[in-house]
């Protein structure tokens, strides 16, 4: 009489899609140039545009504007060009294509780097937001939940985007493409300084960039104790489009 072998059976997809997630968090976590980008230089710009006395951003307190404006930068930095990056060569070096085919799945693979996206964004947030509360930033604490809204919105966008690009581009681009972006979003993008303030011909375009949502997003709940509306919908517009865009263009292979 032949013995029965049990063949092992994969773990739930909860399960697996977390453990993703823990690694995908863990990596990022751990690698100095992303945290340069997602930590360092957002601190950067939070102390070094609070104190600079310009560019003029009104009569109020400058951290009141510039300290929204960086938590949405934040999310930029590790939705965008961190995870853009690590895509790109991930893909160059067949990692893709291997997870692919293993009991984790594409939909586990992509399920567990938006919730990595997410718990990395809210350590950066906690960080960066106590420093901010330190240096005398007193946001409308009961539009907070309303702020974690924009966030989540911001998420969403900027990982499609990133995917949209590490996907069609090759990784060595993409490194390059993904650090200009956010230099140039950083500068002229509306994520920081709102796009009044820069004024000139060019706001029109700046603000329907999905960076300039983001910053109003952040800086209406937190700043002025209204709903942003206008901001949430050029955000889903950009969420969903970039969705498609990198739903037809990716390959998990170069």
């Amino acid at each position: 009489m032949s013995a029965t072998i049990e063949r092992p059976r994969a773990a739930p997809f909860a399960t697996r899609m977390l453990a993703q997630a823990r690694f995908e968090a863990g990596v990022h976590l751990r690698n100095g140039e992303q945290l340069i980008v997602s930590v360092v230089l957002p601190l950067m710009a939070l102390v070094g545009l609070t104190l600079a006395p310009f560019p003029d951003l009104g009569s109020g307190p400058r951290i009141d504007v510039i300290a929204p404006g960086v938590l949405g930068l934040v999310v930029i930095s590790t939705a965008f060009t961190g995870q853009a990056i690590q895509t790109g060569f991930d893909r160059r070096y067949g990692v893709l294509r291997y997870l692919g085919v293993t009991p984790l799945g594409r939909g586990g693979l992509l399920a567990g780097k938006s919730l990595a996206v997410l718990g990395v964004i809210a350590v950066q947030v906690l960080a960066i937001g106590a420093v901010a509360l330190a240096m005398g930033w007193r946001p409308h604490l009961a539009m907070i939940p309303v702020a974690m809204v924009s966030l989540a919105l911001g998420a969403w966008c900027f990982v499609a985007l990133a995917l949209a690009l590490a996907g069609s581009v090759r990784a060595e681009a993409v490194l390059a493409l993904a650090n200009l972006v956010w230099v140039l979003l950083l500068a002229v993008g509306g994520i920081v300084v709102p796009s009044h303030v820069l004024s000139g011909p060019w706001q029109v375009v700046i603000d329907a960039l999905p960076s300039a949502a983001l910053g109003e997003a952040m800086r209406q709940p937190l700043g002025a104790g209204t709903w942003p509306f206008a901001a949430w919908g050029i955000l889903i517009a950009w969420g969903a489009v970039s969705t498609l865009l990198a739903a037809r263009t990716f390959r998990w292979r170069d």
